[in-house]
């Protein structure tokens, strides 16, 4: 099978795509190379983070479309591409930008099926860069998807791989809703392995990453990968760790959740976003509802501090979630005795 990065794997996933349905399109700022080109040509830019190369040069410039710098009229645009028939991927550069076009995504598209009786679909993809890491400042930096998970009529996806995310942009593509693609800046340049054939990946199926009796960690996006080094160094104590990805936000997986809490009777949270409203919140809101009697240890977790993510390299490195943080916390559930 292939080793390919994360980033080639959603080029792929839309490449395949618009390869096999001439109604899939691509918009977004700089998705193509600018508007008449530039020193480097159509595909100097193909994106912030060069995801979209290749593809206006594939396609041309009518189904890979660079869009002026607005974020309203990209939504809007992309929403109303969707209620004609098209399956448009608009790209919103920064999560954090997302509240310049809040209205055309959560007060619109989100509501339209139902508005409409369950007769418009809208199948807008919208794909957009999270998370910290990379000394972005607080304006570009942030891991805002428990913000977007909470509006009705939206599925919001946290890959952690490449393979899942390849399956999952196919997946989004073919959704008759819309769907927010949350990619972390820093899993961009991961490698895994991933078929050169299209699949998919069902949303609403969280997956086990590690498979362990004594402590449960639960996560997304880049912060599973973090799950996974801890679970393999406790792993050398004799500690045995299952690690939850629950992939999708929304849909959320609340049944390998409880089934996991349950098995282990520890649990701890992790979620590179603040945390007041967070997923950590949530998910361990779920736990304490449904599986209380069968935990051994209160539910812990580990989240960004509840201040805007610092420039600084060095605070920046304070501010998130770390392996160090999260296995001092998962060792001292493991010692909790009741």
């Amino acid at each position: 099978m292939p080793v390919i990065t994360f980033r080639e794997a959603i080029n792929q996933a839309l490449r395949q795509e618009m390869e096999r349905d001439e109604k899939v399109v691509l918009m977004g700022e700089d998705v193509a190379g600018g508007a008449g080109g530039s020193a480097g040509g159509d595909e100097a830019a193909g994106g912030v983070m060069g995801v979209t190369a290749g593809l206006c040069t594939q396609f041309g410039r009518e189904r890979v479309i660079d869009t002026p710098i607005t974020e309203s009229a990209i939504m809007g645009m992309g929403a109303g591409a969707a209620l004609t028939g098209l399956r448009p991927v608009a790209e919103l550069m920064f999560a954090d930008f997302v509240g310049v076009c809040f209205d055309q995504i959560y007060n619109q598209a989100a509501k339209f099926r139902y508005m409409f009786g369950g007769k418009a679909r809208t199948p807008l993809v919208i794909k957009t860069l999270v998370g910290a890491g990379m000394g972005a400042g607080p304006q570009h930096s942030q891991a805002i998807y428990p913000l977007l998970t909470m509006v009705p009529g939206l599925k919001v996806l946290t890959p952690s791989n490449p393979y899942d995310a390849k399956g999952m942009m196919i997946q989004a593509i073919r959704d008759d809703d819309p769907v927010i693609f949350c990619e972390h800046k820093m899993l961009l340049g991961m490698e895994g392995e991933v078929p050169e054939e299209a699949y998919t990946v069902e949303f609403g199926k969280a997956k086990l990453t590690r498979e362990g009796s004594d402590l449960t960690l639960i996560s997304m996006s880049h912060m599973v990968n973090h799950c996974n080094t801890v679970a393999d160094r406790l792993a050398e104590d004799d500690f045995s760790v299952e690690v939850v990805d629950v992939r999708t936000t929304s849909p959320l997986d609340t049944n390998a959740i409880l089934e996991s809490a349950r098995k282990t009777g520890r649990v701890v949270v992790v979620d590179e976003a603040n945390p007041m409203c967070s997923m950590a919140s949530e998910i361990s809101s779920i736990i304490a509802e449904h599986a209380f009697e069968d935990l051994d240890a209160p539910i812990r977790k580990v989240t960004a501090p509840h201040t805007p993510v610092p420039a600084n390299p060095t605070l920046e490195a304070l501010y998130l979630p770390s392996p160090d943080k999260i296995e001092m916390v998962a060792r001292e559930a493991l010692e909790y005795e009741l």
